[in-house]
């Protein structure tokens, strides 16, 4: 497998091992401050913004129409010479690719993580997007910004899968970007909801339509990515990529989280092949957050379901929309381990992990669980937050980074990572201002979803940004979870958060090990 792009015998030390390999004591900010566009940051609280963002509140409300839009954007899709959901890569040997999830912001989140996923791209064979490619609504006139200018220098293909945010324009900027369909091509549709009339007229007239792209939209696309290594061959929201040695398979969880039953039919089919390691890639993860989401399919059955069959041969999920990462690696009976991935830290506000409890699922416990930020870290940040929103920046609620680790080892029944932080003594102060901070809340959810990007937006180091690099080989696979700081320090060599490696034995099955990290 690759070594990544480094000449270091090393990774550089991260959170795991000290404060500085958090990027709290940064020397300098990275690079990427200079290449921020020179405009106000995107305004969530702007009531334009959200009425833009309307239709999550309107498919919850008053149904969700995105399975008939899906099955219509493909059909479209699909109908052209050539097209197709499954996209070629074989022939290449061993391939290195990354995840980038939920990027699409345009401001410091996302340009943060852009010098390091340079460290680390120039032998990565493409990159895949998981998720809410564009904030806050997927315009098609956005992408200039938010997709071609920040990934300008990577040579390889980008594919992706959309997000519930894509999707509140009815997925029209995703399909004339990344799947080259143009404006004449789209499909025309009606609202077929078996729902009484009134509410269906009260949905069509409230339901965001998307805009047509500007007379240059275009020649944005064609001029951006011009090189014949950067065209994807993407044609459809959801897809799987065939390798040397794996398949991934992409899914489009739309707004609320589930998929339709020619996906699931598509799903089931393209899962049937025991021989093939798979992995899935989704908009939506399965666990997150001490919680689990199976994914229901229109008709029955769940995407989990499939994942889960052994005669599927899936090794990870991995899924977009929640701003940090997180891994499970869940025993699903049989001997097989599944690594559930959370890789949503590729250019949003971030998502707290102090509020996530002691995981005690089935097939997982807290002795197996990784997230990054850590929990103490993850609390530190947003004491800061709060102070800054609440106290005036006086230092009321700040909680030092070594504190909120004892105070979140205290609360969960886990010793810190870290050995500085097992030597601190939490102050009283401390203390009390973890008894305000801790029930507050870490994110807002459904029509707040807004207030948490401006009240948690945080644009200087430490960034808590991250994102995957993947390495396959024959009969070898490898995972790893890369920070992206904000430090300057750590631009050319990013700090490895997480590891995991896969090897098949001899009787074909997989197993799993996590590598620990070496500063």
């Amino acid at each position: 497998m690759s070594n990544g792009g480094r000449d270091q015998p090393a990774p550089a030390r991260s959170s795991r091992d000290d404060l500085a390999g958090a990027g709290w004591t940064c020397h300098s900010p990275g690079t990427f401050k200079a290449f921020v566009p020179n405009r106000p940051p995107l305004a969530w609280l702007n009531p334009r913004t959200l009425w833009e963002s309307r239709n999550d509140t309107v498919a919850e409300k008053l149904g969700d129409p995105v399975n008939d839009l899906r099955r219509a954007w493909v059909a479209a899709a699909l109908g052209r010479d050539g097209a197709s959901l499954a996209i070629d890569r074989t022939g290449g040997g061993d391939v290195s690719f990354l995840v980038v999830g939920d990027p699409g912001e345009g401001d410091a989140s996302q340009w943060a993580t852009v010098p390091a996923l340079k460290s680390v791209w120039d032998d990565a064979g493409f990159m895949v997007l998981a998720s809410d490619v564009i904030y806050p609504a997927g315009d098609v006139d956005q992408y200039e910004e938010k997709l071609y200018r920040p990934y300008r220098d990577f040579i390889g293909p980008i594919y992706a899968i959309p997000g519930n945010h894509d999707w509140y324009d009815e997925l029209y900027g995703f399909m004339f970007h990344l799947c080259g369909l143009e404006d004449r091509a789209a499909p025309q549709w009606t609202f077929t909801q078996g729902m009484p009339r009134w509410k269906r007229h009260l949905q069509r007239v409230l339901w965001r339509r998307p805009r047509r792209p500007s007379a240059t939209a275009a020649a944005v696309r064609e001029s951006w990515r011009p090189r014949d290594s950067q065209r994807s061959g993407q044609r459809t929201p959801y897809w799987a990529i065939e390798t040397e040695h794996l398949r991934i398979v992409g899914i489009d969880t739309g707004i609320r989280g589930d998929i339709d039953r020619d996906q699931g039919r598509w799903l089931r089919e393209v899962s049937r092949d025991p021989g093939r390691p798979k992995i899935l890639i989704t908009g939506k993860p399965i666990y997150a957050d001490n919680e689990y989401h199976p994914g229901p399919i229109e008709g029955g059955g769940t995407v989990d379901g499939i994942v889960r069959a052994p005669e599927h041969g899936y090794l990870a999920a991995i899924g977009g929309d929640i701003h940090n990462y997180q891994r499970y690696p869940v025993d699903v009976g049989g001997g097989r381990v599944i690594q559930y991935v959370v890789c949503g830290g590729g250019g949003a506000f971030m998502h707290e992990t102090h509020k996530i409890p002691r995981i005690d699922l089935p097939g997982v416990d807290e002795e197996d669980f990784v997230c990054y930020p850590r929990r103490g870290d993850s609390l530190s940040l947003f004491s800061k937050l709060y102070d800054r929103r609440l106290g005036l920046a006086r230092g009321y609620f700040e909680i030092r980074p070594d504190e909120a680790s004892i105070l979140m080892g205290e609360r969960l029944g886990i010793e810190p990572e870290r050995d500085g932080d097992r030597r601190t003594i939490v102050p009283p102060r401390a203390r009390r201002a973890a008894e305000k901070i801790l029930p507050l809340p870490g994110r807002a959810r459904g029509p707040l979803h807004a207030l948490s990007s401006v009240f948690f937006d945080w644009n200087d180091p430490p960034m808590f940004k991250s994102f995957l690099r993947v390495d396959v080989g024959d009969g070898a696979l490898r995972i790893r979870c890369l920070a992206a700081t904000g430090c300057l320090e750590h631009e050319a060599d990013p700090p490895v958060e997480d590891e995991v490696v896969a090897h098949r034995e001899d009787d074909g099955a997989w197993g799993w090990r996590r590598v620990e990290p070496s500063g």
